[in-house]
């Protein structure tokens, strides 16, 4: 466990992943100023309650317009600390979509009729729903504005008050988004973004009464452990080891596209991203072959940002990470078709795609997060044992199925232990957001974060009951009646 935060505000030094320098600084809060912002938000949360729905959805549309004019300096930011232009826009841009899956889930819990009862019908109830009053989201660096409003957004529709904690790795959007949300008086105090790093998180945790985390599994284990001890909810968004299955008959350059695009879009640096490839023994080499001739068309967008398929490793730390499970495999007996060097240009580090062949499951690459673009290619015999791979690991987030067919990759689909399949594409989480989903074994904790659950899992449930005869006498119940 992290250090408390302490009384005095600590520096934390911003890299450039694009040079690899240290080109600025920003100062984590005091655990003073984080108390004194808690206690303002838990103030301002009755106010911004009493809004409604309409009124509250009516204040979140006016912030989207207020982020849309800061559009340009948010972008900057994020590309700054990203090292990528073209998803920068996007994550900025997402926010729209956020902002309307949140207003289509709030009619459902407006209204308040009262239900009679089937058994006794002179009782009736009527639902109120009752937000958690402050809301903790502590937000991850690789997608740092989307991964923050996906929380953020719909917590505040239920009526809560929000705190979020970013990533120290890519925080530098919080100084123009916060200038946005200083156009919308109503939002002041009950949107704060703290700059900080785990121990600002862990502070954070003891303040709230409901905590979002997205991150690694062995630190969202801590944040549920702490959330636990102060009986909280802790909403849990954690790793991926997401397999992809292709059966024979599916579309062999359908799947290598999807395939590549789903491993190293953002440099794999995404939860959701396809981390290991089984496929049928009688298709696999021409499979191998179609990935690999794309896989080696992927440019960097290196020295032109604007230029380019995929940028820089973001977290300095990850490329270790990377280096060390492609010498494992190495060391192992499996070949490095493409790829598969660190590569420095200017000063930051890159990875190409890396199609790696004859895999096994004693390899790291094969059952440990890689957050990168490797590729690992596996073949298989039957499609019980593409199934028994695909679940063979402590992962479950999501996953990927191509077949000849949607029935066919679906039958395979629902016998695969995570919360979202994809059928004849890869990462499809991404692109929609309507379905909700839970994520299976350690890669989570919690009601889904789309789809209507996003919203719901911010309301507690009341009930408030009503009994239109007398009441019963307590002789009702005696032994003798």
């Amino acid at each position: 466990m992290m250090p408390a935060t302490s009384d005095t505000p600590r520096a934390i030094r911003l890299r450039d992943p694009r040079t690899g320098q240290s080109d600025g600084v920003i100062e984590a809060r005091s655990s003073s100023a984080l108390a004194d912002i808690a206690r303002r938000a838990r103030k301002a949360q009755g106010d911004w309650q009493a809004l409604g729905f309409e009124g509250r959805i009516a204040v979140l549309r006016r912030f989207g317009q207020a982020v849309e004019a800061h559009r340009p300096e948010i972008a900057a930011a994020l590309e700054r600390d990203t090292g990528r232009r073209r998803i920068a826009g996007i994550e900025v841009g997402s926010l729209h979509g956020t902002l309307a899956g949140a207003a289509a889930a709030a009619g459902a819990f407006d209204a308040q009729d009262w239900i009679e009862g089937r058994a006794s019908p002179h009782i009736r109830h009527s639902p109120q729903w009752a937000p958690y009053p402050l809301v903790g989201v502590i937000s991850p660096w690789n997608f740092p504005f989307l991964l923050s409003m996906i929380d953020a957004i719909p917590a505040l529709a239920a009526g809560c008050a929000v705190i979020v904690k970013p990533s120290e790795v890519t925080p530098r959007f919080v100084a123009p988004l916060t200038a946005a949300i200083a156009e919308v008086p109503e939002l002041t105090d009950v949107l704060t973004f703290v700059p900080g790093d785990g121990a600002t998180g862990q502070a954070l945790v003891d303040l709230v009464d409901c905590v979002c985390f997205t991150g690694s599994v062995p630190t969202g284990r801590r944040v549920a452990i702490q959330a636990a001890g102060r009986l909280i909810p802790a909403f849990l968004e954690l790793g991926g080891k997401d397999p992809l299955i292709v059966l024979e008959g599916a579309d062999l350059d359908a799947a290598a596209t999807a395939a590549l695009r789903g491993a190293a879009l953002s440099t794999g640096q995404a939860c959701q991203s396809i981390e290991r490839i089984y496929v049928a023994r009688r298709v696999h080499d021409e499979f191998l072959e179609r990935l690999t001739t794309l896989a080696d068309q992927v440019r960097l967008n290196w020295p032109d940002i604007s230029q380019g398929d995929i940028g820089p490793i973001i977290f300095e730390r990850q490329a270790e990470i990377l280096r060390a499970q492609i010498e494992d495999a190495r060391a192992r007996g499996a070949r490095i078709l493409t790829g598969g060097e660190i590569e420095t240009h200017g000063g930051g580090l890159w990875l190409r795609p890396t199609v790696i062949a004859d895999v096994d499951h004693d390899m790291a690459v094969m059952r440990e997060e890689t957050f990168g673009p490797i590729l690992p290619v596996m073949a298989f015999d039957d499609e019980a044992e593409a199934v028994r791979l695909a679940n063979d690991g402590e992962y479950g987030l999501s996953g990927a199925v191509f077949a000849a067919d949607i029935e066919t990759a679906a039958r395979i689909g629902r016998q695969i232990e995570a919360g979202a399949i994809s059928l004849n594409d890869a990462a499809l989480t991404t692109l929609f957001h309507e379905a909700g989903k839970q994520s299976f074994k350690s890669s989570g904790l919690g009601p889904s974060r789309m789809g209507a659950d996003g919203l719901a899992r911010f309301l507690r449930r009341k009930a408030l009951i009503a009994n239109t005869a007398p009441p019963l006498p307590i002789q009702v119940f005696s032994e003798d009646a």
